[in-house]
C-alpha cells in the first residue's frame, strides 16, 4: 500500500490555537508545535501535507509553519461539525489514496531510532490495510480518547485486529466491550492521535454526514468502528509516547519529554534536581 500524503487535523474549537504554541525541541531550537508535527511527518518520508484549519487561521498557521510553510496545503472546516467532519474536509486532497492522519495538538517521543509516524507507516505498508497507533492507557484517561477493542494478531508483537471502537467510553463500557487480552488490569488501547487510513474512511464519513443532516457533529471513531466491520483494520502499539498538549499540564509534560529526549538532557535533569531540592527545603 502506497502512503504518500499526510493530513493534520487542527480545526477543533478548543484546540485550534494549540499547534501555535512554542516549545524547545530535542535540538534546543524553539519552534511551534505545528513545526514539530510537520517534522514528524517529513522524517517519516512524506512530503505532501494538508492541514485542516478553522476559518481565519491560515495566516497564523502559515507563520507558525516557518520554513515548512511552502510544503503545506490548507483546507478550512467552515462549520464546527466535529473531528470526523474535519477529516472529511480533506477528501479532495486525499483523492482516493491512503493517508497518514495526525492531530495538531499531540506531540510524540519515540523510544527507538524510527520516529512514531515511521513505525506506523511501515506496519501499514507491510499489512496493506488501515492501522491506528494506540497506547495502553489507564482507565482514568478514557474520557479523553477513542478506544479500541480486539485481539492480538498471532505471532506479531504489539499488533491487534480491531473489532470495536468507542469514542471516550466510560470505564463500565470499556470493561464490557473493549477488553484486550494481555493488557494490565484497568488499561485499554486508546488512540495515539495518529492513523494510517484507507479511502474507505472518507466514504464512511460521507455516509454519516448524509445521515446526520443539518449541523450535527460527527466523530471519527464511529466511522472507524464501521470500517472494522467492512475491511481488515489493525491497531499497533508504537514504541513511543504521545503528549496531548491540550490537557492540564500537557504542554509542560510535552516540553519535559522533548527536553529529556534531546541533546541537553543532563542540563535539564540537573535543573529538575535543583528545583526539587529547593521544594524540599
Amino acid at each position: 500500500m502506497e502512503i504518500k500524503k499526510a493530513v493534520i487535523a487542527a480545526a477543533g474549537q478548543n484546540q485550534h490555537t494549540l499547534p501555535l504554541q512554542r516549545l524547545v525541541d530535542r535540538d534546543g531550537i524553539t519552534k511551534t508545535a505545528l513545526c514539530i508535527v510537520v517534522e514528524e511527518i517529513l522524517r517519516a518520508g512524506l512530503e505532501t501535507i494538508c492541514v485542516v484549519i478553522s476559518p481565519g487561521d491560515r495566516a497564523a498557521y502559515t507563520a507558525a509553519a516557518g520554513d515548512h510553510a511552502g510544503r503545506l496545503e490548507f483546507e478550512e472546516q467552515l462549520q464546527p461539525r466535529g473531528y470526523g467532519h474535519a477529516v472529511y474536509c480533506a477528501r479532495q486532497f486525499a483523492r482516493d489514496e491512503a493517508f497518514l492522519l495526525l492531530v495538531g495538538d499531540h506531540l510524540y517521543v519515540s523510544r527507538e531510532s524510527r520516529n512514531c509516524a515511521q513505525q506506523l507507516i511501515e506496519v501499514a505498508r507491510s499489512e496493506s490495510c488501515a492501522v491506528s497507533a494506540v497506547q495502553a492507557t489507564h482507565e482514568s484517561k478514557l474520557p479523553y480518547y477513542g478506544t479500541v477493542g480486539g485481539r492480538r494478531v498471532p505471532q506479531r508483537q504489539r499488533l491487534y485486529l480491531v473489532e470495536n471502537v468507542i469514542e471516550k467510553p466510560t470505564p463500565t463500557q470499556a470493561e464490557q466491550e473493549l477488553i484486550v487480552p494481555g493488557l494490565r488490569a484497568g488499561h485499554y488501547l486508546c488512540f495515539f492521535g495518529m492513523h494510517v487510513l484507507t479511502p474507505a474512511v472518507m466514504d464512511l464519513l460521507g455516509e454519516m454526514l448524509e445521515g446526520a443532516g443539518g449541523e450535527a457533529r460527527i466523530q471519527l471513531s464511529p466511522a472507524l468502528a464501521r470500517m472494522a466491520g467492512r475491511e481488515r483494520y489493525l491497531a499497533y502499539e508504537v514504541l513511543g509516547r504521545r503528549y496531548d498538549i491540550g490537557l492540564k499540564y500537557g504542554l509542560l509534560a510535552a516540553q519535559l519529554a522533548l527536553a529529556l529526549d534531546g541533546q541537553e538532557r543532563q542540563e535539564v535533569l540537573a535543573n529538575l534536581v535543583e528545583l526539587l531540592a529547593l521544594r524540599g527545603e
